[in-house]
């Protein structure tokens, strides 16, 4: 076997993971659907900082947390060791079923509907798998080839998204725009749609804790972990609400609301057709940083509950490099399954709102956890993460009741994941 210890990150590449899991397709996509319910501008732009918030504060909460527990396997440690092995597979179950193979799906379709203007007959459904097939193999070698891959990937994400803010601000404004700033947004905040619309936001939010899923694959991660988790997010956390900004200025109320491709609409008014088709082709390949993302976090989740629970021991398995290679294909096998079924917001809601539950109970699990010597400790505890918890609730509530169809599906993956932990017999 060779030696692993030439095989750590340091923070910047464990940084570019939680960049790139963060930045996917809920920015590009997400404003569509806000937009049908709120209007103003400052009431999206509350949206973003309140997701931001919510983002930064479990970030500090999962430093700590990976701090204290130095293995892979994030919230599937966490849970495991302060609660029950119970609770630890039910997140590892959801990572592993919709956690982070529908984000991979959710990108891979995303990137498909981007793309297609080019040629409608070559990026089809299978041409998005067949990138998980590829991102899915150069993450079979090693820790190094992951890393360098993600770095650069996530380095060209960056530069496209800063290019499109600046020439977003350099351009004038369309005549007809969306931007809207009345103080109508105080009236908006009591609206179903405002907390409805907090659950995309978590969606688009949602990667601020992936480097706490390869601690022990990052170097002295005591320091490097909340240097990676903490600046990533407040920088996503600026970027996002430059966006929105963006996108309602270069575009009309109509024309954004209920469409999933707001980035593309927005810069066909400042450049028409052909600019737009340039913008579709950048914001599909950075959508490869996504994936490749999701990829190498999710599946050092199923890897740490498989080798702890008997239905899943035959996927915890290794390479001589230190890669679980079959839970890193069955991650992927998984999202192209989901690739195949189901539309681009149902995958996102059922799978934001099985994750945004499983990941307040990991938030709430830091109440649980003795402070020691030697790690990261969360400011404001406890009541940072008694905010979290009550948002969280707020937002499944609205949820539950908006969108009952979506979030029985996560339910459901909840309690069959119960089942396949109850009926696999002794744990190892």
């Amino acid at each position: 076997m060779s030696n692993n210890k030439h095989q750590k990150i340091g923070w910047k590449t464990a940084a570019a993971i939680v960049i790139a899991n963060m930045i996917g397709t809920g920015v590009f996509t997400s404003l569509g659907f806000q937009i049908a319910d709120i209007k103003n501008t400052w009431s999206i732009i509350l949206l973003w900082f309140i997701g931001g918030i919510l983002g930064l504060i479990g970030a500090f909460t999962y430093a700590e947390l990976g701090t204290k527990f130095k293995e892979s396997g994030g919230d599937y440690i966490f849970l495991s060791r302060i609660f029950h092995p119970f609770a630890g597979y039910l997140y590892a179950w959801i990572s592993l079923t919709v956690g982070f193979s529908a984000p991979i799906a959710i990108s891979a379709l995303a990137m498909t509907s981007y793309l297609s203007p080019i040629n409608p007959n070559i990026f089809t459904d299978w041409f998005g798998i067949g990138v998980i097939i590829l991102v899915t193999a150069i993450h079979s070698v090693s820790v190094g080839q992951s890393g360098k891959f993600q770095s650069y990937a996530t380095i060209l994400k960056l530069a496209f998204v800063f290019v499109l803010i600046g020439l977003g601000f350099y351009f004038i404004p369309v005549e007809n725009t969306a931007l809207n700033f009345t103080s109508t947004w105080k009236e908006e905040l009591y609206l179903p749609g405002f907390a409805v619309s907090l659950i995309y936001v978590s969606y688009a939010y949602t990667g601020w804790n992936s480097a706490a899923y390869i601690t022990d694959e990052i170097e002295d991660p005591d320091k490097n972990l909340p240097k990676a988790l903490i600046p990533a997010t407040l920088l996503v956390m600026v970027v996002y609400i430059l966006l929105q900004i963006v996108f309602l200025r270069h575009a009309s109320v109509d024309q954004l609301a209920n469409n999933v491709e707001v980035a593309t609409i927005s810069f066909s008014n400042v450049f028409g057709e052909s600019g737009s088709f340039w913008i579709s082709i950048f914001i599909g390949l950075q959508l490869v940083a996504t994936i490749s993302g999701y990829l190498w976090v999710g599946s050092r989740i199923s890897y740490a509950m498989a080798k702890e629970n008997p239905l899943w021991k035959s996927i915890a398995v290794k390479n001589e490099n230190g890669i679980p290679v079959r839970a890193l294909w069955l991650q992927g096998f998984i999202a192209i399954l989901l690739t195949l079924t189901g539309t681009f917001e149902q995958v996102l809601l059922y799978a934001s709102f099985a994750l945004q539950l499983m990941g307040t109970l990991t938030v709430a699990s830091l109440l649980w956890l003795k402070r020691t010597e030697g790690t990261y400790h969360s400011p404001g505890r406890p009541w940072l993460q008694y905010i979290y918890i009550l948002f969280s609730f707020w937002v499944l509530g609205f949820m539950l009741k908006e969108q009952p169809y979506e979030s029985m599906i996560g339910i459901g993956f909840v309690v069959v994941g119960g089942i396949t932990y109850f009926l696999q017999g002794k744990r190892i």
